[in-house]
C-alpha cells in the first residue's frame, strides 16, 4: 500500500493553496462586485472582512487539517471521536461536489472563449456583438456540455496525478504564469489614456458606498474568494509537514489572494474608463466588455489570449482543490485507488453538471424558487453551505480544540493565539450568522 504524500516544499503549498482561492473569485467576481459597490469603499471593506474574518478561518482549517494528517472527515473523527463534527467533512464533499458541478460551467466557457481568442474569432466585433456571442455561446447545448467536459478532464487528469506529480506541479506552473500574465495586462491598462480614472474609482473612497448593504457584500466576497468552508484548506494542510509554520502561509495565502484581487482592478478598471464604458456591468464584464475592450487596443489580440490563459490557470487551481476534497475522502488510506476514484467522481460530477450547463438555453425555465439549476445550485453553496461550513469549522477551533493544542500547532507567541481564539469563538461566528441570515432573506424575498 502505498504511504500518505506530503509537500515537497512550503512554496509547493502555498501555491497550492493560493491557487484554490485564487479562482473566479478573485478575477471575475471581486471585479463586477467592486463596479457595482462604488470602487475603493468596498476594497477596504474586503481587505478588512479578508484579514478579521477571512484568515483567522482559513487557520482553523490549516491547523484542523495538519493535526488530522487525513482527509477532512477522517481527520475530524481523530480529534473529535464520538462526536459528530465529522460531518464538517461531508459537508465540504457535498458541497464541493456541488459548486464544482456549475464552476466546471464556467470553466467550460473560459475554454471555449479562450479556442476563439487562439483563432482570432474575437477581432472586429463590436459590443453587442460580443454581448450576441456570450449569449450564443451559453446556449448551445452541444458547445456547453463538450466545453464542460473538457474542463473536467483538465481537472481529472491534474488530480490523479497525486498530491506531488499532479497537484503541487500544476501549482508550480500555474501560479508563476498567472502572476506573470497579471503584470503583463495590468502595465498594458494603466498605460492607456485616461487610465487613472480607474484608478482613483479604487483607490479615492466615495463614503456614500459606506454602509451596511455595501459591508455584507464585502464579507461575502471575502468567503467566496478564500473559499474557506468546505473543507479545501483541511484537506491542503493535511498533506503538510510538521516543521511548517502555519500562520505564515495562511497570512502569504491571504496576501496573495488581496493582491490577485486587486490587481485585476487594475487590469479592468483603467481599461474601462479609458474608454467610457461604466464600471458596473456586473457579471458579463469579464465575458463581454473586456474582450470588447482589449479588441480597441494595440495588440488587443495578444492581449486577450494571454488574458483567457490567465483565466483558465485561476479557474483550474480552485477547481482541483474542489475535487481533491472529495477523491481525498473517498480514497481515505487506500491510494492505489486515487486514479480511478478520481475519474469516477470527476464523471459524476460532469454528469450532475448537465442541467447547470443547459440552463442558459433548452433547460432555461425557473425550476426551483424562481431560479433556474445553474443559479440554484450556485446560491445553494454561496450562500448556505459555504456560510454553514465557515461556521461550523470557527466554533470547533474556537472551543473544540484546546488551548494546548492550538499552540502546539500555531507556535506563535501566546497573545497571538489568544487574539486567534477571540476570532474564532466570537467574531468569525457572529459576522457568518449575519451573511448567512441575509443570504436567506435574499434567496426567499
Amino acid at each position: 500500500m502505498k504511504a500518505r504524500e506530503q509537500w515537497t516544499s512550503k512554496i509547493g503549498f502555498i501555491l497550492a493553496a493560493a491557487g484554490s482561492a485564487i479562482g473566479l473569485g478573485a478575477i471575475w467576481k471581486f471585479p463586477y462586485e467592486t463596479g457595482a459597490n462604488g470602487g475603493s469603499v468596498f476594497i477596504l471593506l474586503f481587505i478588512l472582512s479578508t484579514v478579521l474574518i477571512g484568515l483567522p478561518i482559513l487557520l482553523a482549517e490549516f491547523v484542523i487539517g495538519r493535526r488530522g494528517q487525513a482527509d477532512a472527515v477522517s481527520g475530524l473523527k481523530k480529534q473529535a471521536p464520538g462526536k459528530p463534527w465529522y460531518l464538517i467533512g461531508w459537508s465540504g464533499f457535498i458541497f464541493s461536489f456541488l459548486i464544482l458541478s456549475f464552476y466546471s460551467v464556467v470553466g467550460g466557457w473560459v475554454l471555449s472563449y479562450l479556442v476563439r481568442a487562439v483563432t482570432l474569432q474575437l477581432s472586429g466585433l463590436g459590443d453587442a456583438d460580443f454581448a450576441e456571442l456570450f449569449g450564443g455561446i451559453i446556449s448551445n447545448p452541444w458547445e456547453v456540455l463538450i466545453a464542460q467536459a473538457a474542463f473536467m478532464g483538465l481537472t481529472i487528469w491534474i488530480v490523479q496525478g497525486g498530491i506531488k506529480a499532479g497537484i503541487e506541479r500544476a501549482s508550480k506552473i500555474m501560479m508563476p504564469a498567472l502572476l506573470i500574465f497579471f503584470v503583463i495586462l495590468m502595465i498594458r491598462s494603466l498605460t492607456l489614456d485616461g487610465a487613472m480614472e480607474g484608478v482613483r474609482f479604487m483607490f479615492v473612497p466615495d463614503w456614500s458606498f459606506f454602509n451596511f448593504e455595501t459591508a455584507l457584500v464585502a464579507l461575502g466576497q471575502a468567503f467566496f474568494s478564500l473559499s474557506v468552508g468546505v473543507a479545501g484548506m483541511i484537506t491542503y494542510a493535511s498533506y503538510l509537514k510538521k516543521s511548517e509554520n502555519l500562520t505564515r502561509s495562511a497570512v502569504s495565502v491571504v496576501t496573495l489572494n488581496i493582491v490577485i484581487s486587486i490587481m485585476a482592478g487594475l487590469i479592468i478598471f483603467p481599461a474601462v474608463f479609458a474608454l467610457d464604458y461604466l464600471p458596473d456591468q456586473g457579471p458579463g464584464l469579464v465575458f463581454i466588455i473586456l474582450p470588447a475592450i482589449f479588441d480597441q487596443l494595440f495588440m488587443g489580440q495578444f492581449l486577450i489570449i494571454i488574458f483567457f490563459i490567465l483565466l483558465l490557470f485561476a479557474t483550474l487551481t480552485s477547481s482541483i482543490s474542489m475535487l481533491e476534497i472529495t477523491v481525498s475522502i473517498a480514497v481515505k488510506n487506500k491510494y492505489d485507488r486515487r486514479r480511478r476514484l478520481a475519474f469516477i467522481i470527476g464523471l459524476a460530477i460532469f454528469v450532475v453538471g448537465i442541467p447547470s450547463a443547459l440552463s442558459f438555453g433548452v433547460m432555461s425555465e425557473p425550476v426551483f424558487f424562481g431560479y433556474t439549476f445553474f443559479d440554484f445550485v450556485d446560491i445553494l453553496t454561496s450562500r448556505i453551505g459555504l456560510p454553514l461550513g465557515a461556521l461550523f469549522i470557527s466554533l470547533f477551533a474556537g472551543y473544540v480544540l484546546s488551548n494546548k493544542d492550538a499552540h502546539d500547532e500555531l507556535t506563535q507567541q501566546k497573545t497571538w493565539v489568544e487574539v486567534w481564539r477571540v476570532l474564532v469563538r466570537y467574531v468569525a461566528p457572529a459576522a457568518i450568522i449575519i451573511v448567512f441570515i441575509n443570504g436567506m432573506i435574499d434567496i426567499f424575498t
